[in-house]
């Protein structure tokens, strides 16, 4: 009946991770999994940043104490406190052996004799499933459950890769139950299915980066730039935030792929895309990205018109002091501004893509911003014009492009 009871709680830890959709709710599952598997009453989940020699604690879930916060910013630990996840780990592995959970309580040792269920103490009030630390560890875990009016734990290292990458830490309140060794086991088993659901998780993150990020420039793709939008005018609608889209286009690069060879030119979208990506960082959540080619933007949700322009210029007079190119063109469409309904990305790509090109045609240094310029929402609005005067404008989507106007030309 034990046993069934824990397959069913492994199957429920495994399938809350993989039902999660952000590391917040993936941290959480695998904590409150965890804690309920063991009967326990609160439950953390740490890693080793081993750059830094401190374990961090990504949650605290359950019966959290005064002060604990559920997704703590900055509770961490050096880890030399727990030297048993730097070193007796290691050692432990280095001669053949697996990871093993390990026991603490806050009233000291157990007994070492019958009925200890081969815990076994180092007398500082730590029980490991068998042989104790060469070194004497510190009191830091049995000092923490004392304050936090906790009466045991069990802590279980997750091991990633061949390589100890944090640690499972589950707690029951005083007077419950002290962990046995079969909960030290089972602690060991949880910990196994965390580092494989991180394991998955970080695989998903990789296939989630490869497929919206640019990989010449390290930029967000085109299709983060889609769904930035749709979430951006949803906001907009629902709640008035101003969005603003900024498109460039560098001018030059054509003469410096015929002149320089496209190495070169790689060069300087990389180093475009740098300058961008500092320019949209002076507007917070603003997205960077490239959009194919030479063309590039930036996405905002929340700062005012003015703002975004100010910014804008900014990337224009850096932009033209790049050592390769001839600076961009800059186009600006912002529900800020008088530019009429915005129902969808489609109609501000077509307005920002009408700015920028009559920046371009200008050779403005300055952006062009749509609202602001009255040729921008003739050159958006305009009827089709025969084909060998056309300009291709992009359409929000490949799958809207059968619905778009037939673009205007310059005359």
């Amino acid at each position: 009946m034990a046993e069934d009871r824990r397959l069913r709680a492994v199957v429920a830890l495994a399938q809350a991770m993989a039902a999660a959709h952000t590391p917040r709710e993936f941290w959480r599952a695998a904590a409150l999994g965890a804690c309920d598997a063991l009967a326990g009453s609160f439950a953390a989940l740490s890693v080793w940043e081993r750059e830094l020699g401190r374990l961090k604690v990504l949650v605290n879930a359950g019966e959290r104490a005064a002060g604990e916060e559920e997704f703590p910013e900055s509770e961490t630990y050096p880890v030399n406190r727990f030297p048993e996840i730097a070193e007796f780990l290691h050692e432990q592995w280095a001669g053949g052996g697996e990871p093993d959970a390990w026991v603490e309580t806050a009233d000291g040792p157990v007994s070492d004799g019958p009925g200890s269920n081969g815990v076994v103490s180092d007398g500082h009030g730590r029980h490991h499933q068998g042989p104790p630390p060469a070194r004497e560890v510190l009191w830091g875990r049995v000092a923490a459950l004392r304050r936090r009016h906790r009466g045991c734990c069990v802590v279980a290292p997750i091991v990633l890769h061949g390589r100890a990458w944090g640690e499972l830490y589950v707690a029951r309140p005083p007077g419950a139950p002290v962990f046995d060794r079969d909960d030290a086991d089972f602690a060991t088993v949880l910990a196994s299915v965390v580092a494989a659901g991180i394991a998955q998780t970080e695989r998903l993150e990789e296939v989630r980066r490869l497929a919206f990020t640019d990989p010449l420039t390290g930029l967000a793709n085109r299709r983060a730039v889609d769904i930035r939008l749709d979430e951006a005018l949803e906001r907009y609608r629902t709640d008035g935030l101003v969005v603003s889209l900024v498109v460039c286009d560098i001018n030059g690069l054509k003469q410096v792929n015929d002149t320089h060879g496209h190495a070169v030119g790689d060069r300087l979208l990389e180093r475009f895309g740098s300058v961008l990506s500092l320019c949209g960082a002076m507007l917070p959540g603003t997205l960077a990205a490239r959009l194919g080619g030479d063309e590039f933007c930036l996405v905002t949700v929340g700062p005012a018109a003015d703002e975004v322009v100010r910014v804008a210029d900014e990337l224009c007079v850096r932009a033209n002091e790049l050592e390769l190119g001839e600076g961009v063109a800059c186009g600006v469409a912002s529900t800020g501004d008088p530019i009429g309904q915005v129902r969808s990305s489609r109609r501000l790509f077509r307005l920002a893509d009408a700015a920028q090109y009559r920046a371009k045609a200008a050779r403005s240094p300055k952006p062009v911003v749509a609202g602001r310029d009255g040729t921008v929402l003739r050159l958006a609005d305009a009827p089709p014009r025969p084909p060998h005067e056309r300009r291709s404008f992009r359409a929000a989507r490949p799958e809207d492009a059968h619905e778009a106007p037939e673009p205007w030309s310059e005359p």
